[in-house]
């Protein structure tokens, strides 16, 4: 049986563990870390950990629904009781992610979304400030982190 997560569930699991931790997550910095566990399980398993697309925004890599969901929290942290109901080893994956990115600041993060080839792709030869809604490809994530992958073996 395949169990299909949503991207909100993955959001959920980097809420609680800012909870968990006293970690300050904004919506920018939850974008982010979304978008590099769909990223590192696209390069690793071969499949998408979620079905949603991520845009190209100015900020980086977005998931516009997601985004909705936590925009009242602007800047500040996204303050949320969670209780994240994941598999252990989505957990396990979740929690690799995080030891390679969470004590990063959603700026770093967001710089380094900006220097790697999904997010400049989708964008193209638009400036650094110019909205886009362009989609992000799931083969471009899975292509390039999968390079990755084969670097650090």
């Amino acid at each position: 049986m395949i169990v299909v997560l949503s991207c909100f569930e993955i959001a959920d699991y980097f809420i609680w563990l800012a909870n968990e931790t006293g970690s300050f997550i904004s919506n920018l910095k939850l974008q982010k870390l979304v978008y590099y566990a769909q990223a590192w399980h696209l390069a690793i398993h071969n499949i998408p950990l979620f079905p949603e697309d991520f845009q190209a925004w100015v900020h980086g890599p977005v998931i516009p629904e997601l985004y909705q969901k936590y925009k009242n929290f602007g800047w500040q942290p996204i303050l949320k009781n969670v209780n994240p109901q994941l598999s252990e080893n989505i957990k396990e994956f979740l929690d690799e992610v995080a030891q390679e990115y969470f004590a990063c600041d959603a700026y770093e993060l967001e710089q380094m979304t900006h220097v790697e080839a999904p997010w400049n792709l989708a964008r193209g030869n638009l400036p650094p400030d110019a909205p886009s809604n362009a989609i992000i490809k799931k083969e471009w994530m899975k292509e390039y982190y999968g390079s990755r992958v084969e670097e650090e073996d």
